[in-house]
């Protein structure tokens, strides 16, 4: 088996986007693998939860350093866990853990929790709860993150779950939150729902998602223009779905269309979902990595309101692979309608990768554009 820094340094992100400012791990990582075993005696032999780790540094970091194997792993991110996979084969090590959504099948019976700290309050909220709802009661919390993205209300948030929660010392702008005694809630606080009075929809938000129930302000101005998309489409797809608000809306209004809402995140997913069965709305929500899933020329409408992020670093990458992506699935004099911050300016990727774009519509902040393939 090879050695931990041999692990670490040949970890790779695809298939996110790969350049000189993104890494694969990070000071957070390192610091939650050996504040590890400094802490917990005989980690091998612990039933070990593993959250949030972004590309396996913290699951193939506890098998190669302390032996631990049977981990359950849960990453939000669909391409998380495909870059785990694939790192954890490159390596040699691709028997030692299970994927599992955020539920009963992850945590029941784990005494040992390593956490990528999301920087989310809402995602970790959700998290925290479900622990303290599944975990071995003696379980021990190790949640580490990057000082820069950390924030007292992280403490609050964790002592709301259990008795006790200390920080460790900081160690290269890393530091590492150490949770114990689980105190399991009544009731838990995510998902949440909410009524948006001026569109007639419920949204279901689960605590990861973007925007949580909210509509922002990117996609309300995107919904301003569903009446001028392709009429007579019949395969629509909401590329990003998030809570899935406007696969909702195009379900609504076009009955005769099938419509699918797609996301690489498991929480998306999920509220998708379940904003489609509180509308009483039949839609298709699908994970999967930028369309991954779909044929070629196999659909007639995409709607996109992109990321420009990926994790904490500002990075297009995400957004010019779903523009390659809808131009590779839709099908000719097909259409695609973005909305993006205008600062960013993508038409022309989007040209490049869709075919002709047209300005649609600019607002104070944001651009709305209409591409045809």
């Amino acid at each position: 088996m090879p050695d931990l820094e041999t692990v670490l340094s040949g970890l790779r992100r695809r298939p996110d986007a790969e350049a000189v400012n993104l890494f694969a791990v990070d000071a957070a990582d390192r610091l939650l693998l050996d504040t590890a075993g400094e802490s917990v005696p005989n980690v091998a032999a612990r039933r070990v939860t593993v959250i949030g780790d972004r590309y396996g540094a913290l699951t193939l970091g506890l098998q190669v350093q302390y032996g631990a194997t049977g981990i359950r792993v849960h990453q939000d991110s669909y391409t998380g866990e495909l870059a785990l996979d694939r790192n954890a084969s490159s390596a040699g090590m691709s028997d030692a853990h299970t994927h599992h959504a955020l539920d009963r099948s992850l945590l029941s019976g784990a005494d040992l929790v390593l956490l990528q700290l999301p920087r989310s309050l809402a995602e970790l909220t959700e998290i925290a709860e479900a622990i303290a709802a599944h975990a071995d009661p003696g379980v021990v919390v190790l949640a580490g993150g990057r000082d820069k993205h950390m924030a007292p209300a992280m403490n609050t948030v964790l002592r709301s779950s259990f008795e006790t929660v200390t920080a460790g010392r900081g160690r290269q702008k890393a530091r590492v939150l150490t949770a114990s005694k689980p105190v399991p809630s009544e009731t838990r606080s995510y998902p949440v729902t909410a009524v948006l009075d001026d569109l007639d929809l419920t949204v279901v938000a689960h605590g990861a998602v973007f925007a949580g129930a909210k509509l922002d302000v990117g996609t309300r101005f995107l919904t301003e223009f569903t009446d001028r998309m392709l009429p007579g489409a019949r395969q629509i797809v909401d590329l990003g779905c998030g809570t899935g608000i406007l696969a909702c809306l195009l379900a609504r209004a076009r009955d005769d269309a099938r419509v699918h809402a797609t996301d690489r995140s498991a929480a998306a997913v999920a509220s998708a979902t379940a904003t489609a069965r509180a509308n009483g709305l039949d839609i298709d929500v699908v994970r999967d990595d930028a369309l991954s899933t779909f044929p070629d020329s196999s659909v007639d409408l995409i709607v996109c309101n992109p990321p420009f992020h990926e994790g904490a670093s500002l990075h297009t990458g995400s957004a010019q692979k779903l523009f390659e992506a809808a131009g590779r699935v839709l099908r000719p004099n097909g259409e695609m309608w973005t909305v993006y911050n205008t600062h960013l300016n993508y038409r022309r990727a989007l040209a490049a990768a869709v075919g002709p774009t047209a300005v649609a519509g600019k607002n104070a902040k944001f651009t709305v554009t209409r591409s045809i393939a």
